[in-house]
């Protein structure tokens, strides 16, 4: 157990590799991005019958828990979609091996392989829930002029990509509050439901 406690701290050491590309001073973590994701997660899936709110609580520790050893890759980074898979795949065989069934480790790597597929309504949700974070995360570094470059891609990488009704939804909410603060920026997307739908 304490080894695969001493691995996680990478997570909390590791910046997130979106922000420090675009100049963001003092970035957050893996580990903070994880943290918040998993409340959304509790209260996003709460009041929803047909949702397991332990399972999308799980689901959202587990999502990022290969970066622990691989590090934050991004589309940028050089790596193709099919060989980070495999490194992050590899990753969670060793977790789960480290661990073992009584602590959990076949239901980590079974969890981290059910965000990935992204099939059930759950981890459909916490697949939203990985892009709301991240564009509340940028509207807050955007409030915080804490940035050097845009920010507006990182909005603009989530159009169209909601699963659920609920990830469009606070979607729009981030989006209409991020355009009332900077409401005569004209490269702010003025009618962001035309994102709405699709994988």
């Amino acid at each position: 157990a304490i080894d695969f406690l001493t691995l996680t701290t990478n997570l909390k050491t590791t910046k997130r590799t979106g922000w420090i590309r675009q100049g963001v001073r003092q970035p957050e973590s893996v580990a903070d991005h994880m943290y918040r994701m998993t409340l959304m997660a509790m209260i996003s899936s709460f009041s929803r019958s047909q949702l397991d709110t332990n399972k999308c609580i799980k689901l959202a520790l587990v999502h990022d828990l290969a970066e622990a050893k691989v590090g934050d890759i991004t589309p940028h980074c050089g790596v193709s979609d099919g060989d980070k898979y495999e490194m992050e795949l590899n990753t969670m065989n060793q977790i789960s091996q480290m661990l073992g069934p009584s602590l959990a480790g076949e239901e980590i790597l079974s969890l981290w392989k059910e965000y990935e597929e992204g099939t059930t309504e759950e981890a459909k949700l916490v697949k939203d829930l990985d892009k709301l974070e991240m564009i509340l995360q940028a509207m807050e570094y955007e409030n915080e002029g804490c940035h050097e470059e845009s920010l507006e891609g990182f909005f603009e990488s989530t159009k169209g990509k909601w699963r659920t009704e609920l990830g469009f939804r606070w979607a729009e909410e981030i989006v209409s509050r991020r355009r009332l603060r900077k409401k005569d920026d004209g490269n702010v997307t003025k009618n962001y439901a035309e994102g709405k739908g699709g994988d």
